[in-house]
């Protein structure tokens, strides 16, 4: 290959990589409108604060740890070879035309990449846990969520370790991502507890609704952008005709499950409901990309419509089914991202992946659940011992804009302005 062409390449890639990291970063804002338009106006502004922070949390947290332990760790091992530094690296010119081309992207570009991964993990537990968390309880577990949870796990996965090498399949992360993001969000609902009037003393489930539905159907379209980012970039190389053709297959696909999975739970939610339920279809459309995120490119575009349509219709009956549990989730991330995230992984076994075993996807499950759970449990108990996670009844009664960040979203709405 010429110097000329390896160059030409090496660009490429590298500025593919930097701007699907760019759309992957957009998510951040389809959740924080998602999670503002589905909680009251009362606590628009926590939410919002908890989407920015966390954001430049698990930045900071990756860049200072994280990705040096998700990627530094040996083939087919469970600790990584090193634990702090940032082991971001890019190549010389030289190295690169050494290589041949087998070095076809920046380092740097790698990174930013992953980093906005994980906060994508970070946000998923955002919106489950809103309306009755203090704030910096929630910061506090970012650290630990962003710097040691989510790249331990990774690290078994994608950055070589033992899960990999058990045959466990996930192109872009429904488990790495989305059933890490839920189930540690799971983790924290359970210390929690359900926001007050929620359920009653007889067992009966009130409807707590959003204060913004444009907000929340915003968000989803943001989101929706995004996961082109999210999977497409997960292909990690658009320079050759192969490539291309694979991308532009993934982005397909993705669209595909997305519309699937917003139509099939806007049917069924028709049928159990009676009315055409708008949380419910912006469910469904992200039950659909979470569904199709684990193999994206093996599917025709029917059957990824069909894989993400049946991850539609589970996220409605996961959504009443974990209500009914007395599981509170404000915005259904448990059921999104985490039901049919396992359903997604499940999926891989029909797609025609050669690679992919049940036993190896079970596997996978099991262990990114066990590890997730347990690990956020005892920070969540941890920070509940010593500086609380919940906010008291009468602030809560009264909305955490004001005792959480003293500033309210809506001020004309909710009594506020003078």
């Amino acid at each position: 290959m010429s110097p000329d062409i390896i160059e030409v390449k090496y660009a490429l890639d590298t500025f593919y990589f930097l701007i699907t990291g760019a759309f992957v970063m957009w998510m951040a804002a389809g959740f924080a409108m998602l999670e503002a338009g589905l909680v009251r106006a009362k606590n628009t502004t926590e939410i919002l604060t908890k989407n920015v922070a966390l954001f430049a949390i698990a930045c900071t947290m990756y860049l200072l740890m994280g990705y040096t332990i998700m990627y530094g760790g040996s083939a087919g091992g469970i600790l990584p070879d090193a634990w702090f530094g940032n082991g971001i690296a890019n190549a010389t010119a030289e190295e690169v035309l050494a290589s041949n081309g087998d070095i076809y992207y920046s380092g740097a570009s790698d990174f930013f990449f992953q980093v906005v991964f994980v906060a994508t993990a970070m946000s998923i537990v955002s919106g489950a846990v809103a309306e009755r968390m203090k704030l910096w309880a929630f910061l506090v577990f970012a650290v630990a969520m962003t710097g040691f949870i989510y790249p331990m796990q990774g690290m078994w996965k994608w950055g070589g370790g033992f899960l990999d090498a058990a045959g466990f399949q996930d192109f872009a992360g429904s488990g790495v991502v989305h059933l890490c993001g839920a189930t540690a969000a799971l983790a924290g609902v359970l210390l929690l507890g359900p926001r007050k009037g929620k359920y009653t003393a007889d067992g009966r489930i009130n409807a707590i609704p959003g204060s913004n539905m444009p907000l929340a159907a915003l968000g989803m379209f943001i989101l929706w952008m995004g996961w082109f980012g999210f999977n497409g970039g997960s292909e990690l190389k658009v320079s050759d005709i192969g490539e291309a053709n694979a991308v532009a297959d993934v982005f397909v696909n993705t669209n595909a499950a997305a519309c699937g999975g917003l139509i099939a739970a806007l049917i069924v939610a028709h049928l159990v409901f009676g009315k055409a339920d708008l949380t419910m279809a912006v469910n469904g459309a992200l039950a659909g990309l979470v569904a199709i995120t684990a193999e994206p490119l093996n599917w025709g575009g029917i059957g990824a419509t069909v894989i993400g349509a049946a991850g539609g219709v589970l996220v409605v009956f996961a959504v009443l089914g974990i209500d009914k549990l007395k599981i509170d989730d404000p915005v259904g991330a448990i059921s999104v991202h985490g039901v049919v995230g396992i359903w997604g992984l499940i999926a891989v076994c029909f797609s025609g992946n050669e690679d992919a075993t049940l036993v190896g996807q079970l596997t996978g499950i099991g262990v990114i659940f066990a590890w997730t759970f347990v690990t956020s449990l005892i920070v969540w108990a941890v920070l509940k011992a010593t500086m609380g996670i919940r906010v008291g009844e009468q602030e809560e009664y009264e909305g955490v804009d004001m005792s959480e960040c003293g500033i309210e979203a809506y001020p004309e709405f909710t009594g506020s302005a003078k």
